[in-house]
């Protein structure tokens, strides 16, 4: 099982020039011609250096993506969960339809499929604590009368990730704002909340 590199063990300085390396290459190269000697170069670092410190190139490519995607999809609590809600999904949407995310995390997925330890490392690292992270608005949502008692939150999560999955994996058209301000209002409208409304109904402020 893949554990994430402790940073007392490794310089700061070569942790990140290690993974802008990855993110560079992978932007330059695609994520399937990028090997773990071209980062070592182009971070300037040795080869040894980094299986020291991840076992594989998808382990530190999921290190890059992670640290990144969880920067780029916040789970703000405004009081207004569908405009939460669709603030978050429109910010992960941006991130995979951008270079090299989409990609490097697509390649990620597919990796995955016969590494066990990366599918591990997925799950441990970045899969269990958005989900987690999603399904704690729901329930603060909950609390605030948004959500009714009794709500499968774990399937509203997944029906709310899902169409990104599905969009980044078939490699179909990313969704725009008023897609997913219909999703969500769909979700919601599953579980019994209230519907969005106002102004800001299918568009999202600027993810920061």
């Amino acid at each position: 099982m893949i554990t994430s590199p402790s940073s007392l063990r490794r310089s700061e300085r070569s942790r990140r020039s290690t993974l802008d390396a990855a993110l560079a290459l992978c932007g330059e190269k695609g994520y399937g011609r990028v090997t773990v000697e071209a980062i070592a170069n182009r971070a300037g670092v040795s080869k040894k250096t980094i299986y020291r410190w991840w076992p594989s190139k998808g382990a530190v490519m999921l290190e890059a993506f992670t640290e990144a995607f969880v920067g780029a999809t916040p789970f703000a609590d405004t009081g207004d969960v569908a405009a939460d809600l669709r603030r978050h999904i429109n910010g992960a949407v941006r991130m995979l339809s951008t270079s090299p995310y989409g990609p490097l995390y697509a390649g990620i997925l597919s990796d995955m499929h016969h590494d066990e330890a990366l599918a591990d490392a997925v799950k441990e690292q970045l899969v269990d604590p958005r989900f987690r992270a999603a399904e704690d608005r729901l329930r603060k949502a909950q609390e605030q009368g948004q959500v009714p008692e009794g709500a499968d939150l774990p399937l509203a999560v997944e029906m709310l990730y899902g169409p990104v999955y599905y969009r980044l994996v078939l490699r179909r058209p990313p969704q725009d704002e008023a897609t997913v301000a219909a999703l969500v209002e769909h979700v919601l409208r599953s579980l019994g909340g209230p519907p969005s409304d106002g102004p800001g109904r299918g568009g999202a402020g600027p993810v920061s």
